[in-house]
């Protein structure tokens, strides 16, 4: 291949960073400690920001308080000692014939990076020293080294572009900058997969145009095109592979067939329901409560999906109380109605353990036909199967799956070894579907056709109650057909949150949790951590249920829950708690989801910026679960500007979907994404607050393409679309 003929992504993926110029091997293992092995690696290490050297800020125009970015060359360094023993470089800076002086205290190492005739930016704020101006230790992004080589300075005098630097690596956003125009000009144009027509419809300019105007942009009004232009290949590439992946699960799917009946979600609690009637039909009218208009309309959407046989692959979304359990049990029922079993995977053995005993509950008196007992019928069976349940237990719970004596099956990781085995596995739940990977929802899937004696696939019903934003369950379910219970079931009180800042605040929370106790009400105190920490200052749950119940709460009873405590002691303390025996419980997170106590109204949470937004959230919702106005205090001051913005936004909603929108503008998709699998097909430029837009135009180009044979026919699409996968995964999207 020539120079100038177009080069595929993946050819500069086969390229090492080490071919290029200037890079020998010290340079190849620093570049690779920030993750950077190939040219394509380098292509796709985007700029941070930019300078424009056109429009730049005049040292002359500095006042003292400002804050700026000055490009400016060094004329001057020194370093020495201060009276203190504090180590002082001195730095003397020159832009436009004005000078400044900048200082770095306990930075050493910068004598050596600012030496005469380096030219970089400094950003900071400008402070007066012995009637001068100057900064002290600002950031710093070196722009031109002291010989001026390695890259073409005679692009300094416009736009600059300023890369991610690593000073453990020894990397500046010089060299970055030098390594990248390099790959650019040695590429030459870039084979691009988008046909002209498509581009022209959604007004993106060419790949290659694209990946100089990112990164060598000739003016500002370069840039947000190029930025369009890659954006969208970043999301295209992404939905092509969700779409293709939920295509190939529908063309290899061996589905099952449920009877469902629309008619039967129409009752209400005390409804006739006779012994032929569906067990969703009994259920629903012996349960307390009548569905919601918004559980309703799910449970529509799930009985449509798993009366056909395409398996279901379904995301329920709903926040803190808003009944994804009652949602999940009728789902599981579907299934013991077409005469197979149902399995609900749990995050952690506490929340299992309470699903078991919550279901058993719910199911009491329920019965199913069954022709290998004496009547034949009996009541339905659930039974718990996590690391706890061992020997001789475990053995039963395994052959009784086996033979189809086990109807609900409630679980943690145990579920997905080999030696469980169905007769005829049904339907699926995973709750708090945020804590699993993309892989371990697939193994659950393949249990029933591998582990199965029917040999089908089973209907999947992945849960949260993380409410995340659209945008991102576009990108992180983007497989999963979506389903949102945006509604309170009747009777549901509202928390009243209050951030109590000052000690007469927070006097009035104590005194709140010992008025709740009095009324026979429970209470819950957050710790984050577990044991007292040297390195952390952070309220230990250990040391604050001693204090608790010596000063603020002397007399009441206060126990004690965190994950270090074996299941027998934790199991011993929900039960005492639930009773009353413990009328306060100090925890830590381990309460976060699922942990349901009606009578518990009130919660204090310490160091309450400490958690993230959806955590806290989270943690919110255990209580308001009975009937009882509840109450949630959040208990420290704000260190930085971010944790009072998530703390304020706690206090004014109680809307998961809200706060999940403002958890975003605060934090990134970082966290959203990273329940996605990661690889190359990261989003390494697009922001799904940025770019919705364009995310949806991408999501409808991918399913076009996929849908029909304008993909097959793309031979350099799809062979993109391999780099960005793994073999394994390639293999099943692309095998036709």
């Amino acid at each position: 291949m020539s120079d100038q003929e177009p080069r595929r992504l993946r050819a500069l993926a086969a390229i090492a960073v080490g071919q290029l110029r200037h890079i020998g091997p010290k340079r190849t293992a620093a570049l690779a400690s920030m993750g950077l092995e190939s040219v394509f690696d380098l292509l796709t290490l985007y700029p941070r920001r930019y300078i424009d050297r056109t429009r730049r800020v005049d040292l002359s125009d500095l006042r003292v308080g400002d804050e700026a970015a000055v490009f400016a060359e060094v004329t001057a360094s020194s370093s020495r000692r201060t009276r203190q023993g504090k180590s002082l470089v001195d730095v003397s800076i020159v832009d436009g014939g004005e000078t400044m002086k900048v200082a770095f205290f306990n930075q050493p190492w910068r004598a050596a990076q600012l030496t005469p005739g380096v030219q970089a930016v400094f950003f900071g704020k400008v402070s007066e020293f012995r009637g001068t101006r100057q900064m002290t230790n600002p950031v710093v992004d070196v722009i031109v080294g002291a010989t001026g080589e390695d890259r073409d300075a005679s692009r300094v005098g416009g736009v600059v572009a300023l890369y991610p630097a690593s000073g453990k690596a020894g990397v500046t956003s010089w060299e970055m900058g030098g390594f990248v125009e390099e790959s650019l000009k040695r590429a030459g144009p870039l084979l691009d997969p988008l046909p002209a027509p498509l581009r022209h419809d959604h007004s993106l300019i060419d790949r290659t145009a694209a990946y100089w105007g990112i990164h060598l942009p000739r003016d500002l009004a370069d840039v947000a095109p190029a930025r369009r232009r890659l954006v969208f290949d970043e999301f295209l590439r992404l939905q092509l592979l969700l779409a293709l992946r939920r295509r190939r699960l529908e063309e290899t799917a061996a589905g099952v067939r449920h009877p469902f009946d629309e008619h039967d979600l129409d009752v209400s609690p005390g409804s006739l329901a006779g012994a032929d009637s569906s067990l969703v039909r009994r259920f629903l009218s012996a349960h307390r409560f009548a569905l919601t208009g918004a559980q309703r309309r799910v449970l529509s959407e799930i009985g449509r999906d798993m009366s056909s046989t395409l398996p279901m692959h379904r995301l329920l979304q709903g926040d803190v109380g808003s009944g994804k359990t009652v949602v999940a049990l009728a789902t599981l029922l579907m299934a013991i109605d077409g005469g197979r079993q149902g399995a609900f995977m749990a995050p952690t053995e506490v929340l299992a353990e309470q699903h078991v005993a919550a279901l058993r509950a719910d199911l009491a008196g329920l019965r199913v036909r069954d022709d290998a007992v004496l009547g034949g019928d009996r009541e339905v069976v659930v039974q718990l199967l996590t690391g706890r349940v061992k020997g001789r237990e475990r053995q039963a719970v395994l052959s009784a799956l086996g033979t189809g004596g086990v109807d609900i099956v409630v679980g943690t990781h145990a579920l997905l070894t080999d030696d469980v085995r169905f007769r005829a596995l049904g339907a699926v739940v995973i709750d708090e579907q945020h804590r699993f990977g993309v892989q371990q929802r697939a193994l659950l899937r393949d249990k029933g056709r591998e582990h199965s004696l029917e040999a089908l696939d089973p209907d999947l019903l992945v849960m949260t109650a993380t409410p995340i934003p659209r945008t991102a369950a576009m990108v992180v379910f983007g497989d999963l057909d979506r389903s949102v219970l945006d509604e309170l079931p009747a009777g549901r009180r509202g928390i009243v949150t209050s951030w109590a800042c000052t000690p007469l605040e927070v006097q009035g929370a104590w005194r709140k949790v010992r008025d709740e106790v009095a009324a026979g009400r429970r209470a819950y105190v957050i710790c984050p951590l577990v044991e007292e920490s040297e390195r952390v200052e952070a309220t230990s749950a250990v040391a604050e249920r001693t204090r608790l119940a010596t000063h603020e709460l002397r007399g009441l009873s206060v126990g004690l829950l965190h994950g270090q405590m074996k299941s027998a002691q934790k199991d011993e303390v929900m039960a005492q708690f639930r009773t009353g025996e413990i009328q306060v419980l100090v925890a830590t997170v381990v309460i976060e989801v699922g942990v349901d106590v009606a009578q518990a109204s009130v919660i204090v949470i310490e160091d309450a910026w400490r958690f993230g937004l959806a955590q806290l959230h989270q943690l919110r919702g255990r209580v308001g679960r009975g009937d009882a106005p509840s109450h949630c205090y959040l208990l420290g001051e704000a260190p930085n500007d971010e944790a009072r913005q998530r703390l304020e936004a706690l206090v004014e909603s109680d809307d998961g979907f809200a706060l999940a929108e403002v958890d975003l503008d605060l934090r990134g998709e970082g966290t959203l994404l990273g329940a996605r699998q990661r690889g190359r097909s990261d989003l390494r430029l697009a922001s799904l607050r940025r770019d919705e837009a364009l995310l949806n135009e991408a999501r409808e180009v991918a399913l076009e393409l996929v849908a029909g044979d304008a993909l097959a026919h793309n031979v350099e699409m799809v062979d993109e679309l391999r780099l960005f996968v793994d073999d394994e995964e390639a293999q099943f999207l692309f095998r036709s």
